[in-house]
C-alpha cells in the first residue's frame, strides 16, 4: 500500500473521530466541555498510535525487508506492540472522559 494511501486513513479516521465526539450542546458547563475536550484528545492519540503501529508493522517488516535497513524484526514487533497497548490506554481513558459524570452513585 502506497504512503499517501496511509495518509488518507488517517485523515478519514481524525475527521470521523473529530465529527462523532466534538458535538457538545451549549448549555454544557465548562468542567463538562472540558472532559468531553480531553476525552477526544485522548482518543485522537489512540488513533494516531495505532495507525503509527499498523505503519511500522506493513512498511517496517514487509516493505523495507531485505534493503538498508537492518533492524532485527522483534524490535520492530516490539515497538509496535507498545504502541498499542498505548492506544488501547488512551482509548479506555478517552470513552471513560467522554461518558458523563454520575452526581450520585449507588456503591
Amino acid at each position: 500500500m502506497d504512503l499517501t494511501n496511509w495518509v488518507i486513513i488517517l485523515a478519514v479516521a481524525l475527521i470521523s473521530l473529530t465529527f462523532f465526539c466534538s458535538r457538545a450542546p451549549a448549555h454544557w458547563s465548562i468542567e463538562s466541555r472540558a472532559r468531553r475536550f480531553t476525552g477526544m484528545r485522548l482518543l485522537a492519540q489512540a488513533v494516531l498510535s495505532f495507525w503509527t503501529a499498523l505503519l511500522i508493522v506493513a512498511r517496517g517488516l514487509f516493505v523495507l525487508g531485505s534493503k538498508t535497513l537492518h533492524v532485527a524484526p522483534a524490535a520492530i514487533l516490539t515497538g509496535a506492540l507498545l504502541l498499542i497497548v498505548a492506544s488501547g490506554y488512551w482509548s479506555i481513558r478517552g470513552r471513560r472522559m467522554l461518558k458523563p459524570r454520575r452526581l450520585f452513585s449507588a456503591s
